[in-house]
């Protein structure tokens, strides 16, 4: 049976846990080639070992979103190892939750640099290959903390940003065959959130059984979850969905 994504190729950035590993595994099943870049290389070398042991095409790489050269040599690589990049996933992250005044210099501008400036980064890497074909599905990883969210103040207005650069850019590349649109998970069960469970003090069942009374669907969500909604956006039938944000947590969100 023929997959979705045959003969497409996607490229993960922050792809070897949590939300980007299941981007990675949807987008493999599916048939799509799959690169990912990370900054956790242990996590990295497990990721790609587990997908090419299912027998999926796979090209990883370490490197850092916030630094330019390094995204740019990765895609490059990437492109030379696949031939071509139809769909980029926007997924790297990091949290440095505190009360606003706790929080410092380094918790804001780390925060900004990876969410804002790497995905700069990998959009702008990416386009020039999408334009030169005229075909392009680039989806970004947002959040429902972008509609605020305490103690993440640093956290809120880098997924805030994410969507009005997601918006700028489905204005500016739509017309080059490139759609933009955002994904903002709520409560997603990943190595992510269960760090934040140990910063705050409570086991991670404490923290899940807490989220999912506020959840309609009575259920916490997991990472195959925003894969499915990553890959609404990359189908090539969805080329009229453009600058759009879609909150995938179980309920409505304002």
């Amino acid at each position: 049976m023929a997959g979705r994504f045959d003969g497409r190729v996607a490229f993960i950035t922050g792809g070897s846990r949590g939300i980007g590993r299941g981007i990675a595994q949807a987008f493999a099943e599916e048939g799509a080639k799959v690169g990912i870049i990370d900054i956790n290389e242990e996590a990295l070398v497990k990721t790609t070992r587990e997908l090419e042991e299912q027998g999926y095409e796979v090209f990883s790489k370490v490197a850092n979103v916030v630094d330019a050269d390094e995204v740019e040599t990765a895609m490059k690589e990437f492109v030379t190892t696949f031939g071509s990049l139809d769909i980029l996933v926007n997924n790297a992250g990091i949290i440095r939750d505190n009360l606003l005044f706790k929080m410092t210099d380094n918790d804001w501008q780390q925060v900004m640099d990876v969410h804002l400036k790497g995905t700069f980064h990998a959009s702008r890497a990416a386009q020039k290959y999408m334009v030169d074909k005229n075909y392009g599905r680039i989806i970004n990883i947002s959040s429902t903390s972008a509609l605020g969210n305490r103690g993440q103040a640093n956290y809120a207005t880098a997924k805030a940003g994410l969507q009005g650069l997601t918006k700028t850019l489905a204005i500016e590349l739509g017309k080059f065959g490139i759609t933009v649109n955002a994904v903002a998970p709520g409560f997603i069960e990943t190595e992510m959130t269960k760090e934040t469970a140990e910063r705050i003090g409570i086991s991670f069942e404490e923290m899940v059984k807490m989220s999912v009374e506020t959840i309609p669907v009575a259920r916490s969500g997991k990472p195959a979850d925003i894969a499915n909604a990553v890959a609404f956006f990359a189908d090539e039938r969805s080329s009229f969905v453009n600058g759009q944000v879609i909150y995938v947590a179980g309920g409505p969100k304002d």
